[in-house]
């Protein structure tokens, strides 16, 4: 069984980088629309990434051997 180690790891990281981007982004007229593009950006590149993750590790349709067709 594989581990959720990469999974818990990364998200900690993206969770990091949303509560740095809340914290930091100066105070301006704009500030609520680049906090949440930041926010939303960084969420969807995570889930994106962990679709890709984990569909490799679990496969919808396993690989096949034909080994009738080898010359």
């Amino acid at each position: 069984m594989p581990s959720t180690f990469p999974v818990l790891l990364v998200l900690s990281v993206v969770a990091g980088l949303m509560v740095a981007s809340w914290f930091f982004v100066r105070k301006g007229p704009h500030q609520t629309l680049i906090r949440t593009g930041l926010m939303l950006s960084l969420f969807c590149c995570y889930l994106m990434w962990a679709i890709a993750y984990l569909a490799q590790l679990h496969p919808l349709e396993a690989p096949r051997v034909n080994l009738g067709l080898e010359h």
